[in-house]
């Protein structure tokens, strides 16, 4: 395969932003919400998708077109995401805080707190000013554009 230097690349890159994502939840105390966290499901899938391409070396154009569309489903998210935190979308069902209208007790009422999501609304983490969704909108949208480079590159030849 001639892309192999950017298989290795997404692969590295996809590895290093998950793992920057889980420093900040785990290690700095951060809590994602349900959309940080589907955010990530395109560099699990470059992980996976781009080793699987290296060690098989087969149905590499398939592939590729499954992590386009990955990459395309991330910027679009990510997107949403950022218009959600700036107000110009409300949060949907999956933003859900997990508030209950049902509570009986006090019990029931400490159990849905401590089962409480963070909102979609709240920036919890900001480098230079901007949300990780924002960088992440970036980055899935330049990825999406070079794996969509290498897919037309491929055609041509």
């Amino acid at each position: 395969m001639k892309n192999k230097l950017f298989l290795y690349s997404l692969i590295i890159l996809s590895f290093l932003s998950l793992s920057f994502a889980y420093f900040v939840e785990f290690v700095l105390g951060h809590e994602p919400c349900n959309l940080c966290k589907i955010e990530r499901i395109p560099y699990i899938g470059a992980i996976i998708l781009g080793s699987l391409i290296i060690f098989i070396n087969k149905w590499e154009k398939t592939i590729l077109i499954l992590i386009l569309l990955l990459f395309i489903f991330g910027t679009l998210t990510s997107i949403y995401h950022i218009g959600i935190e700036q107000g110009f979308f409300e949060e949907s069902w999956l933003c859900d805080l997990g508030t209950n209208n049902e509570i009986q007790s006090t019990e029931e009422l400490l159990k849905t707190l401590e089962n409480t999501t963070v909102s979609c609304k709240e920036v919890t983490f900001r480098i230079f000013g901007l949300s990780l969704a924002t960088f992440n909108a970036v980055l899935s949208f330049f990825i999406s554009v070079i794996v969509l480079g290498i897919l037309r590159k491929n055609e041509q030849n």
